[in-house]
């Protein structure tokens, strides 16, 4: 019984909530239109910019379209081409052997050429080393015993 009423009343309801979300957004539009203050030292500037900007783009201010570009038939021929060399390419060292030879050997061309290096005093110190700079730091970075500001008679 209610279904048929509902069904009825709905666009009119629709109808009533657009003008009402419509009057009070209108309302409110004032409040956000640009203003310039007349009493402005800037507000002959402003509006002169605002003048010359009012316009909007002609068909004519657009870039043309370009020109030049390849068919996509070419576009398509690239494509395939560039997939097949990737093809091969995969084939290609898919048949290398991976292997780095004997760990023992790896390992000691590794500490030859990390001894090789030279090493910055810094990096040369010990933990402790480091942990007593570091205390040392702390030390001195403690404030000063406080002012004893008590007026002396």
């Amino acid at each position: 019984m209610n279904a048929p009423y509902a069904k009825k009343t709905r666009p009119f309801a629709a109808a009533l909530l657009a003008l009402a979300v419509g009057g009070v957004l209108g309302g409110c539009a004032d409040r956000f239109a640009a203003r310039t203050e007349t009493a402005s030292p800037l507000a002959p500037r402003i509006q002169a910019l605002v003048d010359a900007n009012r316009r909007y783009p002609r068909w004519e201010d657009f870039p043309p379209a370009p020109t030049g570009l390849p068919e996509p038939t070419q576009v398509a021929a690239n494509v395939r081409g560039l997939e097949s060399q990737g093809g091969a390419l995969a084939e290609e060292t898919a048949r290398i052997d991976w292997t780095l030879g004997d760990a023992e050997t790896l390992a000691a061309e590794t500490r030859a050429q990390v001894g090789d290096v030279p090493v910055s005093p810094d990096s040369a110190r010990t933990a402790a080393e480091i942990e007593a700079l570091a205390q040392d730091l702390r030390e001195r970075a403690k404030a000063p015993p406080p002012i004893d500001r008590r007026p002396t008679r």
